[in-house]
């Protein structure tokens, strides 16, 4: 072949044949745009020839498997060449009586041959595959071919494997309207994988696709959309090339495709095409958004190529934005599906660290390479583009991100090394580094990496001279911001650094082994002192506190202990807080003000006051009366911290009786809201370590919930719940205006969203641990949670619509009295939505229809969640068949169902209920009276016709079948138990008198009572009969001896 490439010789009639392509292709443009008709127009067949065997044979075999393409692509193009090229050395086996028409006319032929192929026969995608691969190994050839000749040529030079593509575009074009799904799905397959198989297109068959594939993307099929979106996401990358590379290029056709493409990524119901454009669209600044966004898709496998696929695809991480990664992140490893979360994590710990570790990235089509060395500088360089002061908190993502990091990269976590020079230049990475190792080692492997952080960290004495340092750099910082009046970024930032230092330290000792009695002294002596720096943060105060009583013994005297020192660091703070000893004697008087007014010495302490403000100016007095409300706030966290963390009774515990009569009443008595509240808090804290104070102040908290906001609303009910959970749900029934604010606050959504969201978890919480178990309390609080889970208006509220949508079923399948209780409920709260309903019908304004779900719907929710066959049975699995369940629970939904058809209730919501009847498993385990009886109900019901639509009677009829074949077979079981039992007495000796044993077996409890008044006279009867029975017998044997 290359002794022709100076020449390029073709033959005439390829010549001839080409300019007849022409016209045709012109005649076929014109009306495919036109066409809308399933009728294709298959080619007549030419006679048989050589050409069209060997092409068949190719064909043949290239739909049996993939392996042989490569071999068969050759075998095809040389054909291909003998037809279209003059050879120099004829070769006999080649067919050299064809020209290039003959050839492209029976390639086209087999390829349509393909067309009607389903989506489930494997040799459609094989043949397809095969195609695509010849195309672009014939244009490939044919570019050598032209050499040097057209290679600055401003457009695409023509060839014979030019004119094969188009000529089979051409022939495929037609064949998308078509009304055969698979027909619409095989021709959009094809051109799709052509177009992602060449390297460069015809401009005007580029635009008869892109016109083509467009139509398909509102195919009703699915699988079409998904083929079309395949081929249309490689036209918009080309496209976007050329709008760079070119200023000629069409902007408003470019936008329009990414547009629609971007329109169909969000809103298209199916996967598979989302699916496809995410892995398909070309990354922009302006589509980044957009296929980033498919991290919160519904479907798993997508969410999954967001992480698999388009991430890694994406390069460096570091484009993205701060806040995206952040997302990105928490959204992937925090993903209801395993698999996400798994994508999510192997991204971090593979792709991300190695961004930042300086390794090579495999380049798109390559295997990965080799992971690179461990680098402490990239990985913390990789936290800090995640921003760990905040991803690093309590509930970041951080941790769960960097336990998955030390789980999958043992190379790390052999590398790393925590030296005395790490320990004293401490960043926040550096020390979230430390904190996320130590709480991996000592919570995961089951001990398995105990050894490994024992080693690697520092013992308990150097901890606590480290702390010691990193506390006194905060503290000195926290007082240099505070004494200036204007504070530059770099100096807060720089304090919020030092405090999340001092916070991953304070996590790492409360994990540690105090057995070393030289480093637990030292760590106590230094927490003790730290806990009375009035300037201390409060996360760091509360952790303060937490490895406190971690190194206190945990028996009664410890606690005692720990709480003795907790006080005297309050104190220590109320003493401290104020600059001068008279402001401190005023900061005493307002500390101590509520209590004196209880011992009734308030007299002359308020005229002390008086006398002393009127000698101060305004300013002076509004910073005296924040500077009191910081010592009572501060006081009153550090007691809340405390109270915690505490186990024992109060009264048994000094220390808590004086601090709650000294700190805590004063506080709910005190005029400033802030210290109020918090001090209702601690109070409630303490009711939970004492019944009768729980008692005392019941009602006090239902008065802080009626009359406070919102958030002081949320605060009580809290407490409310926490106290009937320690204490137990007698104080609800002892206390009746109890349950009514637990109905007002679930009743309160178009008020407080918040309070109502507050309410359902916590009523969800006392139904779901039995701590409410009064019949009457139970009903109300779930018919009211039922009626607020359909009820239109809590539509918006996420928070009541999650807890309810988990709350329901677990509770109805946890235990068969709840699935009793749900029975007893159900028609009761359907009727309440039915006013519901009712109520928005009258409103001309609302969609009834969009706003509520329908009542045949709800009424389905009820039937499912009393199902005896889903409710969880001890001894017997989840998933195991239960047919044989005792079904009394719609046994009496039925008769409760009956009842209300026989009520006066209105016809429309007659026609609600009566279709239930069909929904109820009838169980042949059931109770036998409950089935017999409710079979004389239906009965009657049925005997009467009371319901007048189709429907309801039809619904009535098939309880009535199902009670039916229940009673027949139970009235079997009855006779067949009868002649069973006359069966067993026939056994006894022939004699008349077997009958009388019979009826002497039937009224025993009454020879039991006679027996009883005779006193042994029953025994000698019997003893007697049974004689006389014996000598019967004998006397019998004796007459047919003597016989």
């Amino acid at each position: 072949m290359p002794a022709r490439v100076g020449t390029r010789s073709t033959r005439t009639s390829a010549a001839v044949s080409h300019k007849a392509s022409n016209a045709t292709l012109n005649s076929r443009a014109s009306a495919a745009s036109r066409v809308s008709s399933s009728n294709i127009d298959i080619p007549e067949e030419a006679p048989d020839s050589e050409l069209r065997r060997q092409i068949c044979a190719i064909f043949g075999d290239a739909q049996k498997t993939t392996a042989t393409h490569r071999k068969l692509v050759v075998n095809l193009r040389k054909i291909h060449e003998a037809c279209c090229y003059e050879p120099t050395r004829p070769n006999k086996s080649a067919p050299t009586d064809f020209h290039e028409t003959d050839f492209n006319n029976e390639f086209t032929r087999c390829v349509l041959r393909v067309m009607p192929v389903k989506k489930s026969e494997g040799i459609g995608e094989k043949t397809i595959r095969f195609v695509g691969l010849f195309l672009r190994h014939a244009n490939d050839k044919d570019n050598e071919l032209l050499g040097e000749e057209d290679v600055d040529a401003s457009t695409m030079p023509e060839t014979p494997s030019t004119r094969l593509t188009t000529q089979v575009m051409e022939a495929i074009l037609p064949l998308l309207t078509a009304k055969d799904k698979f027909v619409r799905y095989r021709s959009t397959q094809l051109i799709s994988h052509v177009i992602n198989s060449l390297d460069a297109i015809d401009d005007d068959l580029f635009q008869k696709l892109r016109y083509g594939l467009l139509k398909r993307v509102r195919d009703k099929e699915a699988m079409v959309r998904s083929q079309a979106v395949l081929g249309l996401g490689r036209l918009a990358g080309n496209q976007v090339e050329g709008m760079v590379n070119s200023d000629d290029s069409d902007d408003d056709a470019e936008t329009g495709l990414l547009e629609k493409l971007l329109e169909v990524l969000q809103n298209d119901p199916s996967a598979d095409v989302r699916r496809s454009l995410l892995v398909n669209l070309p990354i922009l600044p302006n589509t980044l958004p957009y296929l980033l966004e498919r991290a919160r898709d519904s479907d798993p496998a997508t969410r999954r190529a967001v992480y698999s696929k388009l991430l890694p695809a994406l390069g460096d991480f570091r484009h993205l934005s701060l806040s995206m990664r952040e997302k990105l992140l928490r959204w992937g490893l925090r993903d209801r599906d395993e698999n996400v979360r798994k994508a999510a994590g192997r991204l971090f710990r593979e792709r991300w660290i190695e961004d930042c570790a300086g390794g090579n990235q495999p380049e798109e089509g390559e295997n990965p390479t080799e992971p690179a060395p461990p680098s402490m500088d990239g990985l913390l360089e990789l936290l800090e583009r995640i921003d760990i002061v905040n991803s690093g908190v309590e509930n970041g993502v951080a941790l769960e991100a960097m336990k998955g990091f030390w789980e999958g990269r043992p190379d790390y976590r052999n590398a790393v090394e925590f030296n005395d020079n790490y320990w004293e230049t401490l960043s926040a990475e550096s020390i979230f580094i430390a904190r996320s190792f130590n709480d991996f080692c000592r919570t995961e492997g089951n001990g398995k990496y105990e050894s490994l952080v024992e080693e690697k960290l520092p013992e308990v004495t150097k901890l606590a001279f480290f702390l010691e340092r990193y506390l006194n750099v905060l503290i000195e910082a926290i007082r240099r911001v505070n004494s200036q009046d204007n504070v530059e970024d770099e100096e807060e930032e720089d304090t919020v650094e030092q405090e999340f230092i001092v916070e991953q330290l304070l996590h790492i000792i409360l994990t540690l082994d105090y057995s070393d009695e030289v480093g637990r002294r030292k760590m106590f002596a230094l927490l003790r002192q730290t806990l009375s720096i009035p300037e201390l943060p409060d996360e760091i105060t509360k952790l303060t506190i937490d490895v406190l009583r971690d190194i206190c013994a945990p028996d009664t005297a410890g606690e005692k202990e720990f709480c003795s020192i907790v006080l005297e660091a309050v104190a220590d703070v109320h003493d401290t807080i104020v600059d001068d000893d008279s402001v401190v004697g005023d900061g005493e008087e307002s500390f101590h003000s509520a209590r004196s007014e209880v011992s009734g010495d308030s007299t002359p302490t308020k005229n002390g006051k008086h006398d002393k403000d009127a000698n101060l100016s305004e300013g002076e007095a509004r910073e005296k009366a924040i500077k009191e409300i910081m010592i009572n706030m501060k006081c009153l966290h550090i007691v809340q911290c405390m109270l915690s963390n505490v186990e024992g009774t109060l009264q048994q515990n000094d220390h808590l009786v004086s601090m709650l009569n000294n700190l805590v009443v004063p506080a709910v008595r005190s005029h400033e809201a802030p210290v109020r509240e918090r001090g209702l808090v601690c109070l409630g804290l303490c009711s939970l370590l004492d019944r009768p104070l729980a008692e005392e102040n019941l009602t006090l908290f239902m008065h802080f919930f009626s009359k406070g906001h919102a958030a002081l609303q949320i605060t009580a009910l809290q407490i409310l719940t926490d106290i009937l959970n320690v204490h137990g749900a007698q104080l609800l029934s002892a206390n009746p205006a109890l349950l009514k604010v637990y109905i007002r606050a679930l009743r309160s959504g178009s008020k407080n969203p918040e309070v109502q969201g507050a309410a359902t978890v916590a009523v969800c919480k006392l139904l779901l641990g039995r701590v409410v178990t009064d019949h009457d309390t139970s009903v109300e609080l779930l018919r009211t949670l039922i009626v607020a889970y359909f009820d239109p208006s809590t539509a918006g509220n996420q928070s009541v619509r999650q807890a309810l949508n988990y709350f329901l079923p677990v509770f109805c399948f946890s235990r068969a009295e709840n699935q009793e209780l749900m029975g007893c409920v159900a028609l009761d709260a359907l009727h309440a939505l039915y006013n519901v309903r009712e109520g928005l019908v009258d409103d001309d304004d609302i969609d009834v229809g969009d706003e509520m779900a329908s009542l045949n719907t709800i009424g389905a929710c009820l039937v499912d969640w009393t199902d005896p066959r889903k409710c969880y049975i001890p001894g017997i699995a989840m998933d195991a068949d239960k047919k044989n369940v005792n079904g009394d629970v719609h046994l009496d939904l039925a008769q409760n169902i009956l009842d209300n058809l026989n009520s006066n209730i209105s016809k429309e919501e007659k026609k609600v209920i009566a279709p239930l009847l069909g929904k109820l498993y009838i169980s042949p385990a059931s109770t036998e009276d409950k089935i017999r009886g409710l079979y004389e109900t239906v009965s009657l019901a049925v005997e009467e016709n009371f319901l007048s639509d189709a429907t309801s009677r039809n619904a009535l009829y098939k309880i009535h079948v199902s009670l039916g074949k229940i009673v027949n077979q139970l009235g079997e079981q009855d006779k067949m138990s009868r002649r069973s039992g006359s069966r067993s007495v026939s056994l006894a000796p022939s004699d008349d008198k077997t009958i009388t044993e019979d009826v002497t077996v039937i009224r025993e409890p009454a020879i039991e009572e006679e027996q009883e008044d005779a006193q042994g006279e029953g025994d000698t009867s019997t003893t007697i009969r049974r004689s006389e029975g014996d000598s019967l017998v004998e006397d019998l044997l004796t007459d047919e001896e003597a016989r």
